[in-house]
């Protein structure tokens, strides 16, 4: 067992025994396990299928858009049976964070996450993006013309300024997530089984419209296209990561949460790979509108209506997905102020409604500008870089912590250790490899500007700092 703190400074470790006391100072257990699974299907599917979808295979992979989601999903479920194993032991907010912060020390839990307090604010803002294309193609439909200024982000077309139904999209979401976690995981069971309902028609109907002549050639921009489309998608192949960090509000996490995690992604993937034999075969990929691919392949063959209702459902739909991220983010810093590695008042919660409102209503601006004055694609490469350095850090922190503290009781046992979670790290740094250079300038200053605060702030009022005694086989072991 993992059962003390240590003066490894940077390095020091927070128990894992000690999380479980955690819950008390805030935050509400009211989540069932279908619920849990309901806000990781609604976290994962969701701009994979209605926005990305149609963008990569027009831009990136053509048909093999398919493949593209198939090796992301590879590399995610590796992840994903890690996340298991860790949310069957620790019941706290945090996610990745909180399982490296006491397995691998607090430097690297500073560092995962940093990151994702940006990644997971600008996924909410890629798929505040992605809905705002399929409300422009809706008020099309209808016949309503918009003023040009509000109907995107600059450079993204011509008179464009501003994404303004994008940024009402983030705001209206963060209001949601302030009514309190029981309201707000009613609304997102609702509303993801409409979504699975729309993705259903998508996949029947469509099937009867596809033309086979469609996947010729299968890889047209050859088998590079479909590991850059994957390092693409990737982001649509993760939500149960920002769904853990929703433990504390599980009524029951350490059987609850492995179970929804699995189930969500096994759910998941099984329609995205549906869902695109469906878009690439029923229009050549070259016509397929990079916003709104699921719509103009229906407007393609004569079912405009249907391209409606499927508008409709995509702007309700990918409600979801910010919503889980949103979640995430809020419970990601709420977590890293509990512990004092940023300021305590920002891991206030409302009196009344338990939930921490001053950091979803930071995250909700936040994620409003970005998704407002981006592209989606630069918003969407921004996501992935730190995402998948989290999943290199669960699936490392799972194999030390199993060998390590091999009689730590799990609910949920990693099958195939340590190759599944090596698999995920070799996968994960892949496609990392595929992210371009301003990907990557990006996240070097963002990293930057988190060392500095770490190493001013967050290191001397760390609620580990100069707590206890260091563990008997060495500071960091």
């Amino acid at each position: 067992m993992v059962s003390t703190v240590d003066r490894g400074g940077i390095f020091r470790r927070k128990p894992v025994e000690e999380t479980a006391d955690e819950t008390d100072q805030g935050l509400s257990r009211s989540l069932g396990l279908w619920q849990l699974t309901a806000i990781g299907v609604g976290g994962i599917i969701g701009a994979g299928i209605f926005a990305l979808a149609g963008a990569v295979a027009n831009e990136t992979a053509g048909p093999a858009v398919l493949v593209s989601f198939l090796i992301a999903g590879l590399a995610s479920a590796a992840a994903a049976l890690s996340y298991a194993e860790f949310a069957g032991m620790i019941p706290k907010a945090g996610s990745a964070y909180t399982y490296g912060y006491a397995v691998l020390g607090e430097v690297v839990g500073w560092f995962i996450g940093w990151d994702l307090l940006l990644e997971y604010t600008a996924i909410v803002a890629v798929v505040a993006i992605g809905i705002s294309g399929y409300f422009g193609f809706l008020v099309g439909q209808l016949g309503v013309d918009l003023p040009a200024w509000m109907l995107g982000a600059p450079g993204t077309g011509d008179g464009h300024r501003v994404d303004l139904f994008a940024v009402l999209l983030c705001l209206l979401i963060a209001f949601l997530l302030t009514l309190g976690i029981r309201t707000a995981a009613r609304f997102e069971t609702v509303v993801v089984g409409v979504k699975v309902a729309v993705v259903l028609l998508v996949i029947v109907v469509g099937f009867f419209h596809v033309r086979t002549a469609n996947y010729s050639p299968f890889f047209p921009f050859g088998l590079g296209g479909a590991f850059t489309g994957a390092a693409t998608v990737f982001f649509a192949v993760f939500g149960y990561d920002a769904m853990s960090t929703a433990a504390e509000e599980s009524r029951d996490s350490r059987r609850h949460m492995p179970k929804a995690i699995v189930w969500s992604l096994v759910i998941s993937m099984a329609l995205y790979v549906l869902a695109t034999l469906v878009l690439t075969g029923m229009q050549n990929y070259r016509d397929i509108d990079p916003e709104s691919g699921f719509s103009s392949a229906f407007a393609s063959v004569g079912l405009s209506g249907l391209a409606s209702v499927i508008a409709v459902g995509a702007i309700i739909g990918i409600l979801t997905v910010m919503f889980t991220f949103m979640l995430g983010v809020t419970r990601v810093w709420f977590s890293m102020s509990r512990d004092g590695l940023l300021p305590a008042w920002f891991a206030k919660v409302h009196p009344v409604r338990r939930v921490p409102t001053r950091v979803t209503w930071i995250v909700g601006v936040a994620s409003a500008l970005i998704a407002g004055f981006l592209p989606i694609r630069q918003a969407a490469e921004l996501t992935n870089i730190g995402i998948l350095l989290a999943f290199v850090v669960v699936c490392v922190a799972v194999i030390v912590l199993r060998y390590r503290s091999p009689d730590t009781p799990r609910t949920f046992r990693l099958p195939g250790m340590p190759v599944v979670p090596a698999l995920g790290v070799i996968f994960s740094i892949w496609l990392i490899s595929f992210l371009d250079h301003v990907t990557w300038l990006r996240f070097a200053v963002w990293f930057l500007l988190g060392g500095l605060i770490y190493a001013c702030y967050g290191y001397r009022r760390s609620a580990l700092a100069g707590r206890a005694d260091p563990p008997a086989d060495g500071p960091g072991r």
